[in-house]
């Protein structure tokens, strides 16, 4: 029996509080079990408390932990059942999103400018590329395109049968307003006009057969953002902010946008998180740490991981380039906690 099946019949021998077990109820989905024994799972807890979440957590855990071969464990809570992919024991391949020939919508947002939203989103599109999956970049930020430089993206994007043709750059395949226009000029829209071109460029673009769509969103909750989620409906979106107070304030009213329009919230990415003095070695925090992590725990939504303060992560964006090393690594867990969610 394979690895996968059987952390699939382990599952099965959990009881859900509902009745039935974790895989008849549909609470145990996505289950994903790579080469090296890494198991990687969602599990619904809508309908339970604090404390039934975390025993239930808990017990799915050791069930897998017990099959041989099993290295580690990384599981996903979700509140949102109704959105959660369909349990994968059967081998049933999730459904595909709205877009013709793109299997899944993945929105990165934020409630504010200035947290590194682009950054985040750039190096996702690398890390699930690096996963193997086919992954396209879409920037959406028009009135601050900045996915050209992070991805040394020059000149204009070309049009072909009508339909524009993005640009591939390490793996991934990237559109950004930003070449379309003069960098030297401001964009001047208001917000419908934003908002018409932005789906255009989703559904107007040769992007061939997609796995995955990142979608860089511009900062805020407003007209952009709601056309965007409500006419292109994401299978879910990833929130980042930085420690601080006034940022998870803005990043709360972004998981409320995304609550208001049906779009399931994925988890929330802390950016900027501690620095490592490279002369002495010295960490500070100097945005404060871990507010993103509770803040995302008080909302009931999945912490995915902390980004540090790196002169290298900038200088790589700077540079056209993916990030690597340690930081690379924290990106390749957000993006297998990113698939496991989204049922790829």
């Amino acid at each position: 029996m394979a690895l996968k099946d059987q952390v699939a019949a382990a599952l099965a021998a959990v009881p859900d509080p509902d009745g039935g077990s974790l895989i008849t109820s549909g609470r145990a989905a996505g289950i994903v079990v790579k080469d090296d024994g890494q198991a990687g799972l969602v599990l619904a807890v809508d309908g339970l408390d604090r404390t039934a979440a975390e025993r239930l957590q808990a017990a799915a855990e050791a069930a897998v932990k017990r099959v041989a071969g099993v290295t580690s464990v990384r599981i996903i809570l979700t509140a949102d059942r109704s959105a959660a992919p369909a349990a994968t024991a059967t081998g049933a391949r999730p459904a595909a999103s709205t877009v013709p020939g793109i299997r899944k919508l993945v929105a990165v947002a934020s409630g504010k400018g200035g947290v590194g939203k682009s950054t985040v989103a750039a190096n996702l599109a690398f890390a699930l590329a690096r996963a193997g999956q086919a992954v396209g970049l879409l920037d959406a930020d028009i009135y601050g395109p900045s996915v050209p430089t992070m991805l040394g993206i020059t000149g204009r994007a070309r049009v072909e049968n009508d339909r524009l043709q993005p640009e591939t750059r390490h793996g991934i395949k990237a559109l950004s307003m930003g070449m379309m226009t003069d960098p030297n000029k401001a964009i001047v829209w208001r917000g419908p006009m934003a908002s018409s071109a932005l789906v255009q460029m989703v559904e107007q673009c040769d992007w061939g057969a997609l796995d995955i769509l990142v979608i860089d969103m511009p900062p805020g909750t407003g007209d952009v953002q709601l056309t965007l989620a409500q006419k292109l409906k994401p299978d879910g979106s990833l929130i980042v902010s930085t420690p601080q107070d006034l940022a998870l304030i803005d990043a709360r009213r972004a998981v409320a946008m995304f609550g208001e329009v049906g779009v399931r919230v994925l988890g929330v990415v802390e950016n900027m998180a501690g620095y490592s003095c490279p002369a002495c070695g010295h960490v500070s925090d100097p945005f404060g740490h871990g507010g993103a992590e509770r803040e995302a725990a008080a909302m009931g939504v999945p912490f995915l991981g902390r980004i540090p303060l790196q002169m290298d992560v900038r200088a790589a964006a700077d540079a056209g380039q993916p990030i690597s090393g340690d930081t690379a690594a924290i990106f390749d867990e957000i993006a297998r906690g990113v698939m496991i969610t989204v049922g790829l």
